[in-house]
């Protein structure tokens, strides 16, 4: 996508998103592209899949099922429970159709921007890393402690927002996604953070 193509569909977004929505979308496609420089990755793609990662976010219930079976995905019992992580699964689907991106690496790090999953890719830990810690956001515990550590070690900035994500859900008795649990415990493996 040139950078023609990025204005036109930061236009589109200003339309289609509430100020403080898109306010966020672009903190997170900046953040994105600063984490990618740092680590190698797409600029270009994580640009791209901040810009697009809430960009079902404010579709109505009603709406987000209906066009979640146009995608072809069946809803479970596990999701109809978590309402707040349906833009996350028909977020690929309407950046495709409304927004006429079809990079699989960029549709995916859509996908996995709330929960997380096993073996997240480098454009996956960088998009769901930038919406954690964008400039806008202020209300998550030790953030300018994980916004250093996002910038020195992905795995363990990734590491800290889901544990941290997982102990504020049980203080407050809030049944956790399975993804995130499972995102967690590869971390956990694969880095072998008992054995520090």
């Amino acid at each position: 996508m040139n950078r023609k193509d990025t204005a036109e569909l930061r236009r589109k977004l200003e339309k289609n998103l509430s100020a403080d929505r898109y306010q966020h979308t672009l903190g997170v496609a900046y953040t994105a592209a600063a984490l990618a420089m740092r680590y190698g990755a797409s600029a270009e793609d994580a640009e791209l899949a901040g810009l697009l990662h809430d960009c079902a976010k404010e579709y109505g219930k009603k709406e987000l099922l209906v066009l979640g079976e146009k995608a072809g995905h069946v809803w479970s019992e596990e999701d109809m429970a978590s309402p707040q992580l349906w833009h996350a699964i028909v977020g690929p689907y309407v950046a495709e159709q409304k927004y006429d991106v079809h990079t699989p690496q960029v549709l995916s790090a859509i996908r996995w921007h709330t929960t997380g999953k096993r073996e997240l890719s480098l454009l996956e830990k960088i998009v769901f890393t930038a919406d954690y810690i964008e400039p806008n956001r202020d209300k998550a515990d030790n953030l300018a402690e994980i916004r250093h550590l996002a910038f020195e070690d992905l795995d363990d900035c990734v590491y800290r927002i889901t544990e941290d994500t997982l102990r504020y859900l049980a203080a407050r008795n809030v049944k956790a996604d399975r993804k995130t649990e499972e995102c967690y415990q590869w971390l956990k493996e694969v880095k072998h953070y008992d054995d520090k």
